[in-house]
């Protein structure tokens, strides 16, 4: 939504101000130019990017035109699941934790929380470090590497769809230059028309570099950082469940080691203290309530 709002607020300044200069906004519709430089960026695009990161791409521009940021709700869920596992981790015997961590899909404490269900990623993070637990010889800072060098490998592959986005938005001036270009030899070749109608071809042509300049800093650049932040704020729920979870296995209890978690959160987005223990200590089910 705040995509849209932006667009019709930018659109509605630039072609206001330039009808409010005079200007006649039929001369800025140029279709075949737009054809040359959309067409062409989106062959580089194909060019340069796996399917899988293309793929991405398009998954990465739904989630920015949809807000896809880890919700309240969300990072609740995260910390209440894991504090059910971390409960069990200290309360039952190896075999029967094992059947929730080797079958997550059929566990009952991870259907409770279904946002994280969803998430195959973080589910396969959490049930990885639950094992390295319940083994019992790894040691607390080699498993802290451990996790910072999935996150971050994790968070290179997140960024994937952003760096060729980005790198759309980059090269769009240029291709916009292009256009202009071309429109120019096209202008060249009525040398002998009217001044008017070369006029109107030369202004045609520079539409290409007006275009190019605006799809790259007016609506790819603006749409790649907003891919950026979402699966930043996405990379949030992995750092609330490492914090968590090696709290727990220096010693601190599980109420206690969901506290260090919640901590990671940002100030504007954490849920209190309060909330995170009525979904613990009180029983969680945000789902089960929702759909009572």
């Amino acid at each position: 939504m705040t995509i849209i709002l932006g667009l019709v607020v930018m659109l509605g300044c630039m072609l206001g101000g330039f009808m409010a200069m005079g200007g006649h906004v039929e001369v800025l519709w140029q279709p075949w130019e737009f054809v040359i430089i959309l067409g062409t960026s989106l062959g580089t695009f194909i060019v340069a990017n796996p399917m899988k990161v293309i793929k991405d791409a398009g998954k990465g521009l739904g989630e920015a035109f949809g807000n896809a940021a880890p919700s309240g709700r969300q990072y609740l869920d995260v910390m209440g699941l894991l504090y059910s596992l971390m409960r069990e981790l200290r309360s039952k015997p190896r075999n029967e934790v094992e059947k929730h961590i080797d079958a997550p899909q059929e566990s009952p404490i991870f259907q409770k929380f279904s946002s994280v269900m969803k998430n195959k990623d973080l589910t396969v993070f959490i049930c990885d470090y639950c094992r390295l637990i319940i083994i019992g010889n790894a040691r607390t800072h080699e498993v802290e590497a451990l996790m910072d060098e999935e996150i971050q490998t994790l968070r290179a592959d997140k960024l994937k769809a952003y760096q060729a986005l980005s790198n759309v938005a980059d090269g769009l001036p240029a291709i916009g230059i292009i256009a202009a270009v071309l429109g120019v030899v096209k202008a060249m070749g009525a040398i002998s028309e009217p001044p008017e109608v070369l006029g109107h071809l030369i202004g045609a042509a520079l539409v290409g570099t007006f275009a190019g300049i605006f799809f790259s800093y007016g609506v790819f650049g603006p749409i790649a950082t907003k891919v950026k932040s979402g699966r930043e704020k996405q990379m949030r729920l992995y750092i609330v469940a490492k914090q968590t979870l090696l709290a727990f296995m220096n010693g601190a209890m599980p109420q206690v080691a969901v506290e260090y978690g919640r901590k990671t959160i940002s100030a504007y987005e954490r849920p209190t203290i309060d909330e995170v223990e009525a979904e613990t200590v009180g029983g969680g089910g945000g789902d089960a309530k929702q759909a009572a």
